[in-house]
């Protein structure tokens, strides 16, 4: 009696998926919510799980007065709300990017980060640590903090594609930071962001695959890209970058593509990525210069 043939083996699971949103935000935020909302749809017909936005996806104004009709502190604020209300309406988590808000204290801004459940519940915050004051070789100037306070907390989170480190743009400098979000259990790392051309084209690409490597992370970095109605430009080039440093999707410097006026991208993001990259390189393990003195 000949035997039947064996089984093949199942499947592994397919990685979940994270969708990042590419956007041109402007100096209207109910236009801004219209924008990601079409884009969450999107996102959840593809079969993402997550959906990440750039930073100040709700509000980019460099006009401080003219912006400050919109910036309340998030308790007064219909911004969360209506992000709350999307993730239900679609069935997906989001990472908000970042949005502008008042301190408690009324007095400062503050850019801060939201991580938003599929039910509706907001399951982190975090406000930007290292705020963006440089004089650029182009002859830009930026002195973020002459109007917002920067945070002083780290924050990591379980979400659907893994442990959550949460980071803002001029954050991604500083790779001591990166460090602590993997020392807290960081499998992944969002760096939304609102680069100068400029820099992104200097740095972009190499800071990130640079923060991907050194940390055995996952990188999500949504983007802002082209011309903003406040006569601002940003570079664009949304990312995904496995732990290896492999760029996953890169979404160019296209902008406002159509009446959607966003684009989306979508990436894997797998575990077992992760624990290859960190058992290949054990960097955790081989770390020494803590134990060094002066």
């Amino acid at each position: 009696m000949n035997a039947l043939p064996a089984s093949p083996p199942p499947s592994p699971p397919a990685a979940p998926v994270a969708a990042l949103i590419q956007m041109t935000s402007g100096i209207d935020p109910a236009a801004n919510l219209a924008t990601i909302d079409r884009a969450m749809g999107e996102a959840a017909t593809d079969g993402a799980v997550m959906a990440f936005l750039p930073e100040m996806s709700l509000l980019l104004d460099r006009d401080r007065a003219r912006s400050a009709a919109h910036i309340t502190r998030e308790a007064d604020s219909p911004w969360v709300i209506a992000l709350q209300e999307m993730t239900q309406k679609h069935g997906l988590w989001l990472h908000s990017g970042s949005m502008p808000l008042l301190a408690d204290d009324g007095e400062r801004r503050v850019n801060r980060s939201h991580v938003i459940a599929a039910d509706g519940s907001i399951r982190a915050r975090y406000d930007k640590i290292h705020m963006f004051d440089v004089t650029l070789p182009s002859g830009e100037n930026w002195q973020e903090s002459a109007a917002y306070a920067g945070g002083d907390a780290l924050t990591v989170v379980d979400t659907p594609l893994g442990r959550l480190g949460l980071s803002i743009c001029y954050d991604l400098r500083f790779p001591e930071l990166y460090r602590a979000l993997v020392d807290h259990g960081a499998t992944l790392v969002a760096i939304p962001a609102a680069f100068t051309v400029s820099t992104g084209e200097a740095h972009w690409h190499a800071l990130m695959r640079a923060r991907a490597i050194e940390t055995g992370c996952h990188v999500v970095a949504a983007a802002q890209c082209g011309t903003h109605e406040d006569g601002r430009q940003t570079y664009g080039h949304s990312v995904a970058i496995d732990p290896w440093g492999t760029i996953l999707v890169d979404a160019g410097a296209r902008e406002n593509p159509g009446k959607e006026g966003y684009v989306l991208m979508t990436a894997p993001i797998s575990a077992a990525a992760v624990d290859r990259a960190r058992q290949s390189i054990p960097i955790a393990r081989s770390r020494s210069i803590r134990n060094l003195k002066l």
